[in-house]
């Protein structure tokens, strides 16, 4: 079987399934009084119910972005990148589920990057990867005090942390043989970034699912890339992964990426749907009906159209 067939089979998650569970409460036991007169056990096992049909539908959806890209192969080492966020723990323990069904052999290494920030709770991740008993490194770096130095006051502090964090981790991935990189980015992320290129950067682009690095070391994987961030929130907290909050970014007002999160969220709430039809957008590109000149050849038009004629039969009325 080649690589690309074993991946179209990987972890058979097309099973249709409904993928509009409501988690407004999350998966947690809900408030036995808001079920009326449900007794305790009841209620727990609607909650074990409502965090199956979570967990399933979030292994389908990484299973599928896994299969449409061609993610993983046989015999691959990913690094996992843990920073000890919500997403970067589902995306972990979702890897490590479909793992046990796979037909394909491939195993997962756990990677943080310590930038010594202070504070930073370095027994947390440690302690969690022992406990589920994954391979892991702890890659010490000290970015914290290159960016609060070369960052000028009052500036946000973000691209320079991501691009020194990104080469720290690039070139661990060399270190210890890793043929993929996965990164926790989800469904909004995609389009926070789309969003922040257009507004800021004068260009349409987002994060790709699978990316070569520039220098053509890396393969970059976002196993999560069709995950709601609804939903990994919601499993997050039902699977009470010790989160670990970033102090050097998170407390930074006024950060055009939260105002980004923050506009589609309102889309959302007005216009339900809204974000999974922009998603679709961007899986879905028609260059010629854009205006990128590298993309389309606009100027040879009227050859197409003279080799088009040329090529036609017209039907002559006989009567």
């Amino acid at each position: 079987m080649s690589p690309q067939s074993a991946s179209a089979t990987l972890f058979d998650p097309r099973t249709p399934e409904d993928d509009h569970l409501s988690i407004d409460a999350g998966v947690s036991p809900a408030d036995p009084a808001a079920d009326g007169d449900q007794t305790e056990a009841q209620v727990q096992a609607k909650a074990r119910r409502e965090f199956n049909k979570l967990q399933k539908r979030l292994r389908r959806q990484a299973g599928n972005a896994i299969i449409d890209y061609g993610m993983i192969q046989e015999g691959d080492k990913i690094m996992v990148c843990l920073s000890g966020g919500k997403d970067s723990y589902t995306m972990l323990e979702i890897l490590r589920s479909l793992q046990r069904n796979a037909p394909v052999n491939f195993s997962l290494v756990a990677v943080n990057l310590d930038q010594k920030q202070p504070g930073f709770p370095e027994h947390v991740l440690p302690n969690y990867l022992d406990s589920i008993g994954v391979d892991y490194h702890i890659l010490e770096r000290d970015t914290y005090s290159v960016v609060k130095e070369k960052t000028p006051e009052g500036k946000t502090t973000c691209a320079l942390c991501s691009r020194l964090r990104r080469g720290s981790l690039y070139g661990f991935a060399e270190e210890i043989g890793a043929t993929k990189i996965a990164l926790g980015h989800h469904r909004e992320d995609i389009l926070e970034t789309l969003f922040l290129n257009m507004f800021f950067g004068g260009s349409l682009k987002a994060m790709p699912p699978k990316l070569l690095s520039d220098d053509g070391k890396n393969i970059i994987i976002r196993p999560l890339a069709y995950c709601r961030e609804a939903d990994i929130q919601a499993y997050s907290e039902a699977m009470e992964f010790p989160i670990i909050p970033c102090n050097l970014c998170g407390s930074q007002p006024n950060l055009q990426r939260q105002v980004v999160k923050e506009m589609l969220a309102e889309w959302e709430v007005k216009h339900p749907g809204r974000l999974e039809s922009m998603f679709k957008a961007v899986t879905n590109v028609a260059p010629s009906q854009l205006a990128d000149r590298q993309l389309f050849d606009f100027e040879g038009l009227e050859a197409v159209q003279a080799e088009r004629q040329a090529r036609r039969i017209d039907v002559v009325d006989a009567g």
